[in-house]
């Protein structure tokens, strides 16, 4: 059996770190076990589906490095969604209801007022052909539901283990609504059917859902002329949650694929930290997604919530910059109006001190421009008189004999010393080591600097 999986979003927005997670974790065991990786958008919802978001979808998966092997869209496979629906009417699995919503949370409200859970009663079941035509006189169109067989659906799941729910507990679910166009559940059986899907990796928030599915998937493989082992098996994931454990839902605003990347991470940066959080694995930057892939299995994942934490994204990314050199970021820094002679010492000089390239910028201007410096009043003296002692050839060796002598001269140590002169030579109070700086700056804007 070749392993085959889906990452299946809907087009109505970008991808987040909540709903990349299964994007990862679906490439990370196709990959593991030499299979395929399928990205289908589920576009069935006309109204919110736009070209737009499908594209950005391709395009953020892309950027990561999440290359699929099969692309397919719900919107271009409508007949075959009738045909199956045609085929459960048929089979009187799918029946026409004709409540209308009010009327159904009215039924609802008297089922919790008498202790019972809110269960749809199937009264639809009931209705004569006359009943039927009586509703649609009045203007009603049929919304259909999908009748559960009374049993309890069990399955292994992947990661959280054996899973049971009782059927009779669930309503007959909708999968039709009345204006006609279909909810996920059956594209998305029917598809995972067609395309062989073997293992459906998603959010924990899916279980119950999954017990009714398994129902839908029962039959819809009959209809198709499948047996039961065409039935894909189902692995739940814990949803991402922040770093202090509260939910990502009023987040996700910040947290778009996209805006990960315009702030200037690097892709393995954020594939390493979401490939390893909520699992045995220790977080950890990665060298390519193979790397993560390797010795991927179910039993790594926690049952416990994964806590996405931009600390150790930095963290991650930080170590990715200091790993670089030059030639690596040269376009980039090229991009950001770093280049020139001295670029390339310019990067070596800063790349510790920062988390993401695109910060080289901050400190492009310290050695390129005139800026302003930042002189204490009780500094001002002390500053002025630097200038007297500043060597005349700034290199390597400059800023040391050029502290050491202020030392003598001042008696200034430690952060008296190099506090003022920093914030005079850069105008921030902290940043990269102003011995690799110094001899960036031409030394006639450092005496400018100085007040000299």
């Amino acid at each position: 059996m070749t392993v085959t999986v889906r990452f299946a979003p809907s087009p109505t927005g970008y991808i987040h770190v909540g709903n990349l997670r299964p994007a990862i974790l679906n490439a990370l065991y196709a990959r593991a076990n030499g299979g395929t990786f399928i990205l289908r958008l589920d576009d069935t919802d006309e109204e919110r589906s736009t070209p737009e978001y499908a594209a950005a979808i391709k395009e953020d998966l892309g950027w990561l490095g999440l290359a699929w092997d099969r692309f397919e869209t719900q919107s271009s496979r409508k007949a075959r969604y009738d045909e199956i629906k045609t085929a459960l009417v048929d089979a009187g699995l799918l029946y026409p209801c004709y409540e209308t919503p009010e009327e159904l949370d009215l039924k609802r409200k008297i089922a919790l007022n008498a202790g019972r859970p809110p269960v749809y009663d199937r009264a639809a079941l009931t209705l004569t052909d006359d009943d039927r035509k009586a509703f649609e006189g009045e203007g009603r169109a049929p919304h259909y539901r999908f009748k559960l067989p009374a049993i309890t659906a069990q399955w292994d799941d992947g990661i959280v283990g054996h899973k049971a729910v009782d059927l009779t507990t669930q309503s007959d679910p909708v999968l039709i609504r009345a204006d006609g166009t279909m909810l996920y559940t059956l594209p998305s059986v029917t598809d995972d059917l067609d395309f062989g899907v073997t293992h459906i990796i998603r959010g924990d928030d899916h279980t119950t859902n999954t017990a009714v599915q398994l129902a839908i998937f029962a039959e819809v493989a009959k209809i198709m002329g499948k047996g039961t082992d065409a039935i894909p098996s189902f692995a739940h994931h814990a949803l991402i949650v922040g770093a202090d454990g509260a939910g990502l839902s009023k987040r996700l605003g910040s947290l778009a694929v996209r805006d990960f990347r315009d702030r200037g991470y690097e892709p393995i940066a954020l594939l390493s930290l979401m490939a390893r959080i909520g699992t045995s694995d220790p977080v950890d930057l990665a060298a390519n997604l193979d790397e993560l892939a390797a010795g991927f299995t179910f039993d790594k994942v926690s049952h416990s919530q994964a806590r996405f934490d931009n600390v150790e994204l930095d963290h991650l990314n930080a170590r990715f910059v200091h790993e670089q050199g030059f030639d690596a970021v040269a376009d980039e820094l090229s991009g950001l109006g770093v280049s020139g002679p001295q670029a390339a010492r310019f990067w070596d000089a800063v790349k510790a001190n920062l988390t993401r390239v695109q910060q080289a910028a901050d400190w492009w201007p310290v050695v390129a421009e005139q800026i302003t410096p930042v002189i204490a009043d009780d500094d001002r003296e002390f500053i002025a008189g630097a200038a007297a002692h500043l060597p005349d050839v700034l290199d390597g060796d400059a800023w040391g004999v050029w502290t050491k002598a202020l030392k003598q001269e001042t008696g200034r140590k430690g952060k008296q010393l190099f506090m003022p002169l920093r914030q005079a030579l850069t105008g921030k109070d902290h940043g990269p080591e102003l011995k690799n700086l110094l001899p960036l700056i031409p030394r006639d804007e450092v005496l400018r600097r100085l007040g000299a």
